[in-house]
């Protein structure tokens, strides 16, 4: 009984072992390479796999999930020959199982290799002052230079992004004094171009300002000057519509006698003025003659005026 039980237990490890040889269960989003004696047969994906027992061998497994790979900080001289500290980070993915596994022995060192060298030919190309600036610009031309070597090995480098750049503490000390003098340099403009506008501003509001008290003065003299023609044109229509009311006044019975003590009326009260303004008087030749006074003005009413046409009586 006891060596039917060895036997047993024999065969069953055996069992067990050809079980693990030739069952192969693969995760999602892996593959594993298989080789047949030493030689690649297959590439198995996800899923559940029967293997020849002692002839066929899983040699590779890889990820076909993205990954990141650190690539190491290295010094790097500018086109200005200024040296900075540069590091990064790649992102890539095994497109082709089998290339990854038998075109090149360890892709991962190769990549961070070949990057690290074509990181620093690229920052040799621009100045110092350009790097911070151009960062986009170098993380294409890495990824495009890595995706070219790669291809061959199976591999899609998809990014690469470069996560510190560190120039010198000297360098660093004088690109802050630099900042310093251009913001300075940025507010002294700012500061002139504001004092200028405003000069500017102010002048346009008094030139707008006088120009609007010249339009106002202008169009007040126009409207002084209509005011006063106006007034002029209503005086000689009333003093022509007098004349006429005084020459039909004159026309009619009784009108000549009143003309006639109108004019003596005023001849007393303006030689009475006369006489109190003045020392001087012009007196006629027969001071008590008002009469003929009145007869002369009256004659040259006639001779003047619509009084002309009209006959004693």
């Amino acid at each position: 009984m006891s060596e039917g039980l060895f036997v047993l237990l024999v065969l069953a490890a055996l069992v067990l072992i050809i079980i693990a040889k030739t069952a192969v269960v693969v995760p999602q989003q892996s593959a594993y390479v298989v080789e047949r004696l030493g030689k690649y047969a297959a590439t198995l994906d996800a899923g559940f796999h029967i293997l020849l027992p002692f002839i066929d061998r899983i040699r590779y497994r890889h990820s076909l999930k993205e990954a990141a790979i650190d690539i190491p900080e290295q010094v790097c001289i500018t086109r200005d020959n200024v040296q900075v500290s540069v590091d990064g980070i790649l992102y890539l993915k095994v497109l082709n199982p089998q290339r990854a596994s038998y075109g090149i022995s360890d892709f991962h060192f190769a990549l961070i290799q070949l990057g690290q060298t074509t990181l620093r030919s690229e920052i040799g190309k621009i100045e110092l002052d350009r790097t911070f600036e151009e960062r986009t610009n170098i993380n294409i031309q890495v990824v495009n230079e890595l995706d070219k070597a790669s291809e061959a090995w199976g591999v899609k480098v998809l990014r690469y992004e470069i996560k510190n750049i560190t120039p010198p503490k000297g360098v660093l000390d004088a690109m802050e004094k630099q900042m310093r003098a251009e913001r300075e340099k940025r507010a002294v403009i700012l500061t002139s171009e504001g004092e200028r506008d405003a000069a500017i501003n102010q002048a346009e509001g008094e030139k707008q300002q006088v120009i609007k008290a010249s339009e106002a003065k202008k169009q007040q003299q126009i409207n002084e000057a209509e005011g006063a023609a106006s007034a002029i044109l209503a005086i000689a229509q009333a003093t022509a519509e007098g004349l006429r009311k005084v020459a039909e006044t004159i026309q009619v019975p009784g009108g000549q006698e009143a003309v006639q003590l109108r004019v003596a009326e005023q001849y007393i009260t303006k030689f009475g003025e006369l006489a109190k303004t003045t020392n001087t008087l012009i007196l006629p030749a027969t001071v008590s003659d008002v009469g003929s006074m009145i007869a002369l003005a009256m004659s040259a009413i006639r001779q003047t005026g619509p009084l002309a046409t009209i006959k004693k009586p």
